[in-house]
């Protein structure tokens, strides 16, 4: 442990947490190791009091509300203009809309970060809705509206956790690595197109953010009960939007079941099937070639547009494939294969897995960059249970992550007030990970010469694309 905890700037005004599931727990101890806050101005808002304790034994006030549509401004705008200073909203909350609570944030001058574009409640199960439009991809392009309706004002960074988030800097911290190492490395890039035309020069065809969480629990999952090591609620609302991607340019053709967008970026597609159902080869280093959940992930879409390089006339001429290749808690996977063994029906019961019930195991969260001169190369951290444990309370590795990630994303927020709506993509991945590195455990960078045409056995008919190893054909699992 850390014999001394850095202050990294001090909050002048009031601090409101909204979410109080696992990550907001996770981030209570953060918060207050990192920075200078009046504790008489810290409110935290939850529709459950399961775990207020923490906050009564610290004396920060708790309010036991749902935000909606109708009475977020109501409830929150007093405690934002409570006495002196500039607020600051961390939303780590299921249910509340992100995009409406960032514009009244911005209206009063207030800080802001949070994990995910959140919408209000029913949009991830409307059935009235077609699947382009309950993707990521289109909850993503309301707030990129909302940028160009109102640029500037106070700092809103979006989909600042672990993923998305963290894994926008390690993509940058990658390019940069297999640059020096390959010696095509000149000056770092300081700008989008620079980022953009350097991955473009090391041809890297695409990225995966690839990962394996090996957590274990004493207990075995009971039947009829959805285990994870996160939010089960934004598990499974996630898992049942549609599997979406970021479309590179080296694609030849697109999968039978996807879809393109007739607006926006133009830079993923989605696919008509529920992303915890849809499986991709992908490979970490601890277990090497796996297979995992191709699950949309705002990521895979802004990664995707941030390296896209055009030309004169806006066209695409470059842009990597990216998306999520996730193996969650093999509690979670039986969980998944239980829930849509039963058509889709969620369990009647949830429960995610703590720091005391974990007998071992880590989070192996990273980013996989293929087709580049070296093949492909994993960079990420390596986070175990038993370092979760000395770093920091009331987590487990996967929470860690992102409670440290959305911590730095507060840090930066902190030091450039004035910068608008803007994404993790877009902000100093050097300095958020400098706040963050001490609570990811060993952050390894490894070279592989895996492809997803090696390891198959060869005895059924599949339709591969021998000449390029790395088209989605061939990792997409059918």
């Amino acid at each position: 442990m850390s014999p001394h905890w850095p202050v990294h700037g001090k909050i002048t005004g009031p601090i409101v947490l909204i979410g109080f599931g696992s990550i907001g727990r996770g981030i209570l101890p953060l918060i207050e190791r990192h920075f200078e806050f009046d504790k008489n101005r810290f409110t935290v808002i939850d529709p459950s009091d399961e775990h207020r304790g923490l906050l009564d034994v610290r004396g920060i006030a708790f309010v036991k509300a749902a935000l909606t549509e109708e009475n977020h401004r109501e409830i929150l705008t007093p405690l934002l203009t409570k006495g002196e200073g500039q607020a600051f909203i961390v939303n780590l909350s299921v249910d509340v809309g992100s995009l409406d609570i960032i514009k009244l944030a911005q209206e009063l001058k207030a800080l802001y970060v949070d994990t995910v574009v959140e919408p209000w409640p029913g949009f991830y199960f409307d059935s009235q809705l077609g699947n382009e439009a309950r993707t990521n991809y289109a909850l993503r392009e309301t707030v990129l509206a909302e940028r160009r309706r109102n640029p500037g004002g106070s700092t809103a960074v979006s989909c600042c956790g672990a993923n998305p988030g963290m894994v926008s800097w390690f993509v940058k911290q990658a390019l940069v690595n297999i640059a020096r190492e390959t010696g095509v490395f000149t000056t770092e890039p300081t700008t989008r197109a620079e980022w953009g035309a350097l991955a473009q020069k090391l041809g890297v065809k695409g990225i995966h953010i690839a990962e394996r969480d090996t957590q274990r629990a004493r207990t075995p999952k009971p039947r009829n009960v959805f285990v994870n090591t996160w939010s089960v609620e934004g598990f499974i609302s996630e898992g049942m939007q549609p599997a979406e991607l970021g479309w590179g340019t080296h694609e030849k053709s697109l999968p039978d079941i996807a879809g393109r967008h007739e607006t926006g970026c133009g830079a993923a597609i989605y696919l008509n099937s529920p992303g915890a159902n849809t499986r991709v080869r992908s490979w970490t280093p601890t277990p090497g070639p796996q297979y995992g959940f191709l699950v949309t992930h705002n990521e895979a879409i802004s990664i995707a547009d941030y390296l896209t390089v055009r030309d004169g006339e806006g066209k695409a001429v470059y842009r990597p494939t990216c998306h999520y290749a996730y193996h969650p808690a093999d509690d979670a996977v039986l969980s998944l294969h239980e829930m849509f063994g039963a058509a889709g029906v969620r369990q009647p019961e949830d429960h995610i897995l703590d720091e005391h019930e974990i007998v071992d195991g880590i989070d192996e969260l990273g980013v996989l960059l293929y087709g580049h001169g070296k093949n492909a190369y994993w960079y990420g951290s390596q986070l175990s249970i038993e370092e979760t444990r000395e770093l920091a309370p009331y987590q487990n590795a996967t929470g860690l992550q992102v409670s440290s990630a959305a911590m730095a994303g507060m840090v930066w927020a902190l030091e450039n007030p004035e910068a608008g709506i803007v994404e993790a993509d877009e902000v100093d991945y050097g300095r958020c990970l400098e706040v963050q590195t001490p609570y990811l455990g060993p952050v390894v960078g490894v070279y592989t010469d895996w492809t997803p045409l090696a390891n198959r056995p060869g005895f059924f008919p599949e339709d591969l694309d021998l000449e390029d190893p790395w088209q989605f054909k061939n990792i997409l699992v059918r």
